[in-house]
């Protein structure tokens, strides 16, 4: 295939809107708006954050789509556009492309996305790279990491610990390969394997969290880690409880104690969901509207004065939590 027909490829599963608004001129043209936009980007990269002995092309896709859409989360921004850059070895055939984008394609549409642009080249290894853009509601302003006080309350959007914990079983599986795709594993791991392979971002969650919450972060690097970005951000200190901490019965099943459960629970990354700090006098609200939208609040601990993240009463030193470099 010619460049021209990779981009047919891999566009072909995409609703796409005509230009200036989608993707066909030199640049794609943005509407006027009178709202807070936010922009994030992200990359996959093979050999860095999935192997295609563990990962289906679909879930590529929709990975590489979901990381960001759970950052516009994080802001209380609804996402609204993309772009995407493809690095693409000579191996990538049409059919492995359009598996790529139709997992990148779903998401899009489920969270009203549009595909307005991008670009495409060749390269040694395979890498997909978004930028989204996404919308504060009207009257809102973006929710930012800096306005945590003490004694708010400390919240996730979902369970900890899964994707690292999924990352395990599929290095652990049998190097064994059905038709050509990836490794196969026992499916009682499957809620684990689920969240490393194809994170559900938690976009309704935030924008809902948003109208309560004084300040928020996407959980990727690990629970200590980021809720550390927080604490930094608002010159606040955190104290969390270990017994609080939401976890899929598959972890507890998987890990070898509860020193391994709450590992992954505070420093595993690629969980994707969302955390955020609630002033006292808006958490029964709070939790409220979460249950009316058939969403879990999980309070996991409290903003304190001081520094750092405290877990059970002490100063968390243990080494943990994703490192680019």
């Amino acid at each position: 295939m010619n460049e021209f027909a990779r981009i047919d490829a891999f566009t072909e599963a995409f609703s796409l809107r005509r230009p200036p608004f989608g993707p066909g001129d030199d640049a794609a043209v943005l509407p006027p708006s009178r709202r807070h936009q936010v922009v994030t980007t992200d990359a996959l990269v093979e050999g860095v954050h999935f192997s295609r002995e563990t990962f289906r092309f679909a879930d590529i896709g929709h990975k590489a789509l979901a990381v960001n859409l759970s950052d516009v989360a994080a802001m209380g921004a609804r996402p609204t556009w993309a772009v995407c850059a493809l690095q693409l070895p000579d191996d990538v055939s049409a059919k492995a492309l359009r598996a790529l984008s139709s997992g990148m394609a779903a998401l899009a549409a489920a969270h009203g996305v549009s595909l307005i642009g991008g670009n495409v080249t060749r390269a040694p290894q395979l890498s997909v790279t978004v930028t989204l853009a996404g919308e504060v509601p009207k009257g809102r302003v973006a929710l930012t990491r800096s306005r945590a006080r003490p004694g708010h309350r400390v919240y996730v959007s979902g369970p900890l610990g899964s994707a690292s914990a999924g990352l395990e079983v599929l290095k652990d599986a049998p190097r064994q390969r059905s038709r050509g795709g990836p490794v196969k594993f026992d499916r009682q791991w499957d809620g684990l394997v689920l969240a490393q392979r194809s994170p559900s971002p938690h976009v309704r969650w935030g924008l809902e969290a948003a109208r309560f919450a004084s300040a928020g972060i996407d959980v990727s690097d690990g629970l200590v880690q980021d809720l550390g970005h927080v604490c930094a951000a608002s010159k606040v200190g955190m104290a969390l409880e270990t017994g609080a901490l939401p976890v899929l019965e598959a972890l507890l099943l998987w890990c070898e104690s509860e020193a391994h459960v709450h590992r992954h629970a505070l420093t595993g990354g690629e969980d994707y969901v969302l955390a955020v700090t609630v002033p006292p006098s808006r958490a029964s609200a709070f939790e409220r509207k979460l249950a009316d939208i058939g969403h879990g609040a999980f309070p996991i601990g409290v903003v304190t004065r001081g520094h750092g993240v405290v877990v059970d009463g002490r100063a968390f030193t243990a080494r943990g939590g994703y490192q680019h470099f």
